[in-house]
């Protein structure tokens, strides 16, 4: 312990320095030099040193009387033992925020005061596990329930988990008594600080195996393939996450496996498109189909539909089918198919075609075709000029 160099300048503050950036200071030396952290010749020394500094300037009457007579003040008055004893550390909150950052956590006691028993680690639940399935649409809209290959770890057949030979039984660890954890004691200027870690014997178990299990080699579980069925429901769509409880990795013995998670992935169809629950279908029309209207047979998911296609139906219109689309995932009813037409522009045309296409060229009011004597008109050879 210092009893010469300067408290103040131990710690790199002034005499004009508030309780606040004391306090600021110590605990970044603290951190610094503390034995647990520092293993450098001196270290151990210098903590000392700086807590005894912060012992006395954190606590108002030591501080004046420091402040007024220097070391002689506080040593005429107090004792080194007093001086730890009686420091006011409540501004660390019974030093609860220095020592996890020193310490990177928990502690099992502090000054002997806050010591527990710690517990040995209990069952571990085991681990989630996650599958990709790839559906059609087709699937996707009238749902599907299929089989899938999940391998996963499952408890040792020929050990029954235990991890040890058929025959004999894993030991009590020696090192931990069984518990799976150490404690370990340190004594600093503040008291007797008590830490756990896991045991490094048996690591966390308790238990040591002498003699292992040939089949797992001691580990207690398999690796196998289990055929899992999977229910898809109407309106899947990609990203679905269905959960199958307890369908995944085998936990400890004792403890629950964990959970399937199967995330769906739609995979693209060469006719239709998905928006959500609506389906949206290309239909390629003729120039007469378009302009003299028809009726055409339609596919959809659930089945081909006729569609009546109006006269003089332009290229890039939208035409609806209502209830064709997907299933509502969450309630009843479906979307709409929405058809979009696409109007074929005729190419490698023969002489008539054209002369017939140029008669078209007409104003709107003066192409009616007028036939009094009940022939053929211009529309109707049209059309029979391009269906042929």
């Amino acid at each position: 312990m210092s009893t010469t160099r300067d408290y103040y300048e131990i710690l790199g503050v002034s005499k004009e320095s508030t309780e606040a950036e004391i306090k600021k200071e110590y605990r970044k030396l603290a951190m610094k030099y503390h034995p647990d952290k520092n293993k450098e010749p001196g270290a151990e020394e210098k903590f000392k040193e700086i807590s005894e500094a912060y012992a006395v300037l954190s606590d108002t009457e030591k501080r004046e009387q420091y402040d007024r007579f220097g070391h002689a003040g506080i040593d005429s008055r107090y004792s080194q033992e007093d001086i730890f004893r009686n420091a006011d550390f409540r501004g660390f909150e019974d030093l609860g925020d220095i020592l996890g950052s020193i310490f990177g956590g928990g502690f099992g006691g502090f000054g002997g005061g806050f010591g527990g028993q710690q517990q040995r680690r209990g069952p571990v639940r085991g681990s989630d596990l996650r599958y990709d399935l790839n559906i059609t649409l087709e699937q996707a809209a009238q749902g599907v329930e299929t089989t899938i290959n999940v391998p996963r770890a499952e408890i040792c057949d020929t050990c029954s988990g235990t991890g040890a030979k058929p025959g004999t039984s894993p030991k009590t660890c020696t090192n931990c008594h069984g518990t799976g954890q150490v404690t370990h004691a340190r004594d600093t200027p503040f008291g007797r600080f008590m830490s756990t870690s896991t045991c490094n014997v048996c690591r966390g178990t308790g238990e040591i195996i002498e003699e292992p299990c040939p089949a797992c080699r001691g580990t207690g579980k398999q690796k196998k393939v289990r055929k899992i069925s999977v229910k898809v429901p109407k309106g899947a769509d990609t990203g679905l996450r269905l959960k199958i409880s307890g369908e995944g990795e085998q936990g400890s013995p004792g403890a629950p496996p964990g959970d399937l998670y199967v995330v769906l992935h739609v995979e693209p169809h060469r006719m239709f498109e998905r928006a959500g629950d609506d389906i949206l279908y290309e239909l390629p029309l003729t120039f007469t189909q378009a302009a003299l209207g028809a009726d055409v047979m339609v596919p959809t998911l659930h089945g081909n539909v006729k569609m009546n296609v109006k006269p003089g139906t332009q290229t890039h219109s939208i035409l609806r089918l209502k209830g064709k689309g997907m299933p509502y995932l969450h309630g009843r009813g479906q979307g709409d198919q929405l058809v979009r037409v696409v109007v074929r522009t005729p190419t490698n045309l023969t002489e008539e075609q054209k002369n017939l296409l140029r008669k078209l060229d007409l104003p709107e009011e003066s192409g009616k075709s007028k036939n009094p004597k009940g022939g053929k008109g211009i529309f109707d050879k049209v059309k029979e000029a391009f269906d042929t």
